[in-house]
């Protein structure tokens, strides 16, 4: 789950705004649904930007099967612990909670544009924030729309220009999350962000994932709206995350295809390893794996849910596999004896939970920094009368979720994961060289390897 509720901690980004008073956040019951706009309309002059983001995973906020299974798995939670009902919803349904149309959290007080989960007008009437994380949004929704530009005009609405859309502290409302109950840190894709060297450098969140550019900025030529003039760059509103499981079985083909794409420029392998040796010899190997192309860590986000983890085959000259490590079992169970780069919650007891609102601390976070690296050492001893040149292959694999919590959710053999390969070695055109005594890199392969899967519209599961 990956959104937010009411706000717990607040620390103030400064030099922001420049009134000293600050309103109260945006709560439930401040507004009706009917003061916002459907996305729709504004399509009929930003029809690019309404383009790119249909089918997002903002868009799908609200109506994506995960959260919604584990929306329900909340709800039954919050009523008995006393916990915030709007927790989720205030990032994935926002016109919903200021409307107070949530609770009930099975959407059947939902309005239309509500629906819509992050949208275009509940976006561009954010007036300004009360800081990161928990999404302390000010909304002024209304004939004025926000947004980066002094010199707009429009014939349809008034418009004010706010630095603060071209902060990454406008995202950071969203993508940092804190417990609504003990105040732990559930995600924190903003301060990783704060903390990078990008931050440093002047890189914000806008510049990858708001620009066609995949690592870093690019301009894009064009016009904001159909009757503004020519810019040399207009934001794009795809929003591509790591998501192509949801994207993928909701039918969003342009959105999980962006989703691969950007995982397979976010990590880089280094291996180094003998071409030979003698039977009985120890051999070992070492696997540098590197975040070249995320300004955050890998993975980031819903973290207790996420995998990535490097899977390593050597073979001997004859083409049979003397050592496997991170292969994955026949319910899709990764190798136990890998390593699983996430976040690993702990309940009141001590025990793993998926559940972040069980969460009550942290058991482990091993997760790769932007441009940091972690090495990974495998040895294994050479097998008796296997001939030399030894090769090795190794595979930086991702996935949303595990299998087993989908199939916790939803059944088995309902959807399977798609396990996609962010970085690979040898490089392609390198994978029949004899011998891999060097050191070898490989950014981002376009290797597509997937579970098969059913392409099937999502299940919902109704509050008990």
């Amino acid at each position: 789950m990956k959104s937010t509720g009411l706000l717990i901690s607040i620390f103030l980004f400064t030099g922001i705004w420049t009134s000293s008073a600050l309103a109260d956040p945006s709560g439930p019951g401040d507004f009706t649904s009917s003061r916002f706009s459907k996305s729709g309309l504004c399509s009929n002059c930003h029809g690019s930007s309404f383009g790119e983001w249909d089918g997002s995973m903002h868009s799908n906020a609200d109506s994506d099967f995960f959260y919604q299974a584990m929306l329900q798995e909340y709800g039954v939670a919050a009523e008995a612990q006393g916990l915030p009902p709007e927790f989720c919803s205030r990032c994935h349904t926002p016109i919903g909670m200021v409307s107070a149309e949530i609770p009930p959290l099975d959407g059947s007080n939902l309005s239309e544009v509500a629906k819509e989960g992050v949208q275009c007008d509940f976006c561009h009437s954010i007036a300004e924030s009360e800081g990161i994380g928990n999404a302390p949004y000010v909304l002024e929704p209304g004939d004025v729309k926000w947004g980066s530009r002094k010199d707009s005009e429009s014939p349809s609405h008034e418009i004010e220009a706010h630095e603060f859309y071209n902060e990454s502290a406008y995202c950071g409302m969203c993508h940092n999350i804190y417990h609504p109950a003990n105040n732990l840190t559930l995600a924190a894709t903003y301060t990783e962000w704060e903390e990078s060297p990008y931050a440093e450098e002047g890189v914000n969140c806008q510049a990858c994932h708001m620009t066609p550019g995949i690592v870093g900025f690019e301009e894009n030529p064009g016009k904001a709206a159909s009757t503004g003039p020519e810019r040399t760059h207009v934001y794009t509103h795809y929003f591509v995350g790591a998501n192509a499981f949801v994207t993928g079985i909701m039918g969003e083909g342009r959105h999980e295809k962006k989703a691969i794409e950007y995982l397979q420029h976010a990590a880089s392998l280094e291996v180094t390893a003998p071409d030979s040796a003698e039977p009985g010899e120890n051999v070992e190997v070492a696997v540098k794996i590197k975040n070249t192309g995320a300004g955050h860590k890998i993975p980031t986000g819903v973290t207790e849910d996420r995998e990535m983890w490097l899977e390593l085959t050597a073979l001997d000259a004859e083409g049979k596999e003397i050592y496997h490590s991170g292969g994955l079992d026949s319910e899709g169970n990764i190798d136990p004896e890998a390593t699983v780069y996430h976040t690993v919650f702990a309940d009141s007891e001590g025990n793993p939970t998926v559940k972040v609102w069980e969460a009550e601390s942290i058991i482990s976070d091993n997760r790769i920094g932007p441009r940091s690296s972690v090495i990974e050492k495998h040895s294994f001893s050479m097998p008796q009368n296997a001939p030399n040149p030894i090769s090795v292959k190794a595979i930086l694999h991702y996935r949303s979720a595990s299998q087993e919590h989908i199939d916790e959710l939803f059944g088995e053999g309902v959807y399977s994961v798609p396990v996609i390969d962010m970085a690979a070695y040898p490089e392609e055109e390198k994978a029949s060289t004899p011998g891999f005594g060097t050191t070898g890199t490989l950014i981002a392969l376009t290797l597509g390897s997937f579970y098969k899967r059913r392409r099937k519209r999502p299940t919902y599961i109704s509050g008990i």
